[in-house]
């Protein structure tokens, strides 16, 4: 079983920047797909960008693109979302997912807790 944890979060001005990390521990890091979706008050659960198993393919969603950037290092086994020119419509809690055989918006075999993104205008 998989365990993830976000780290990260928490309040920042309009244009500022913040990065996310997510820790996986209790299986095999490179063996999973991981991504980041984001929820935001009585909205949706969204996707937000994704990145394969060994790092070679990486995709974001439209809303944040040119803005966040998703990477990993699977010696540290840990997914990282760096966001700049954050905007107050970025706020949300944003989860990490693992999938082991998804990539993209239907990933989510196991999640983390989430850690909230607070953007003030």
């Amino acid at each position: 079983q998989v365990q993830l944890v976000e780290s990260g979060g928490g309040l920042v001005q309009a244009g500022g920047s913040l990065r996310l990390s997510c820790a996986a521990s209790g299986g095999t890091f490179s063996d999973y797909a991981m991504g980041w979706f984001r929820q935001a008050p009585g909205k949706e659960r969204e996707f937000v960008a994704a990145i394969s198993r060994r790092g070679a393919r990486a995709y974001v969603a439209d809303s944040v693109k040119g803005r966040f950037t998703i990477s990993r290092d699977n010696a540290k086994n840990t997914v990282y979302l760096q966001m700049n020119s954050l905007k107050p419509d970025d706020t949300a809690v944003y989860y990490c997912a693992a999938d082991s055989s998804r990539l993209g918006v239907g990933m989510g075999e196991h999640w983390g807790q989430g850690t909230q993104v607070t953007v003030s205008s």
